[in-house]
């Protein structure tokens, strides 16, 4: 993910970071299973979509310590 689109994600609000988070795990589902099998050409591809599934849920939990500090 570039830095581009993490400021874009920074301005989502928590209800759209909930459903691009939902979305982000079924795709990692989705590249396990394509691992599992064998169908899977960029094993990279899961090790980014987990990065990314963090970034989202780092943002979500800073919003939820701004909202209660």
């Amino acid at each position: 993910m570039k830095s581009k689109e993490f400021a874009e994600l920074k301005q989502k609000t928590i209800a759209e970071l909930d459903t691009d988070l939902e979305k982000r795990k079924s795709e990692l589902f989705n590249l396990r299973f394509q691992l599992a099998t064998g169908q899977l050409q960029n094993t990279a591809a899961i090790s980014a979509c987990k990065r990314d599934i963090a970034r989202v849920k780092t943002i979500i939990r800073q919003r939820q310590n701004e909202t209660q500090a």
